[in-house]
């Protein structure tokens, strides 16, 4: 499958460990341009390469660079992407043909780093927290593409839950109408990405890597089509209080709506806000749950390698 797509750069390190069935995990790009500023945002994208080496896998981030789909990234290549930051557009799955014809870069998003991770054979995925439906979406029609790049695609996302800027209930059950199971790891409830507690049940509790890979191993074996999402809560000494993220968040959003923005701008900007409201406190929380995501991600990816 690697050698059929002719805008595939798989990363020699991470087509060795396909080849001889070693665990690798995806990581995506776009918190490298648009997460954090330079040079926090290699110093965490390093560190979270690390964490997946320290636990038995090997890291793979994803990106577009010169048109060309990129299965791992070099260190120079994240300095690159770090340095670069928000001049790098970010990449939907609408745009991934664009900038392959064009020669241009771009930086994944969950979507196209679940494409990108499956056309080279990569199972596991592990981000912050994925997209969903936008608070107000039932006029604006404001949905993530995640959701449907979930729904299609057979990669497993692990994540700190749907972002908290969302609509928690209706991204649910979003997910629900397109037959992706939402599964709590070690929680009932799903993660609020800053929080633990959203008030919302997931589908399925699970306690351990094993436990997850073997219910992936099985999806695949049944012939679907789609992906897991892997909701892993933020470890309680990295996460914020509710009334405090939720008082920022509901003024990010506010603030948002009344500047016009709208589409693939608003997750950046509303991010970036809340982490101005709360002094960087917010940014803080979003680093260590990428990190306590990255490991939960390598063990699994071990533990699916295993059965």
């Amino acid at each position: 499958m690697i050698m059929l797509n002719k805008y595939l750069d798989v990363k020699p390190e991470v087509a060795e460990a396909l080849a001889a069935g070693k665990p690798v995990v995806a990581l995506e790009s776009t918190i490298i341009s648009h997460g954090m500023p330079y040079p926090q945002n290699v110093e965490t994208a390093l560190a979270v390469e690390k964490i997946i080496r320290d636990n038995g896998a090997v890291p793979a981030t994803i990106a577009v660079i010169g048109g060309r789909l990129k299965a791992g990234l070099t260190p120079e290549e994240i300095e690159y992407f770090g340095k670069k930051g928000q001049a790098i557009a970010k990449a939907s799955r609408r745009d991934l043909a664009v900038l392959c014809a064009r020669g241009e870069d771009g930086a994944t998003t969950v979507t196209t780093t679940m494409i990108i991770a499956h056309m080279a054979g990569i199972k596991i995925f592990a981000t912050g927290g994925i997209g969903g439906v936008h608070r107000g979406a039932e006029t604006t029609m404001d949905i993530s593409a995640d959701l449907e790049e979930l729904a299609q695609t057979p990669v497993m996302v692990v994540c700190a839950g749907a972002k908290s800027i969302l609509d928690l209930g209706l991204t649910l059950e979003y997910l629900e109408t397109k037959g992706v199971p939402v599964i709590g790891y070690g929680t009932e409830e799903l993660p609020a990405f800053y929080t633990p507690h959203s008030g919302f049940s997931v589908d399925y509790r699970m306690d351990t890597p094993q436990e997850l890979a073997a219910a992936f191993a099985t999806q695949n074996a049944l012939g679907f089509r789609g992906g897991m999402l892997v909701t892993n809560p933020i470890p309680d000494a990295y996460a914020m209080p509710a009334e405090v993220i939720n008082a920022a968040i509901d003024q990010a959003v506010a603030e948002c709506k009344e500047k016009g923005i709208h589409g693939k701008a608003t997750t950046p900007f509303l991010l970036a806000r809340v982490s101005e409201l709360t002094g960087g406190d917010s940014l803080e929380s979003n680093i260590q749950l990428v990190f306590n995501n990255a490991r939960l991600a390598a063990k699994t990816a071990v533990a699916y390698c295993q059965l």
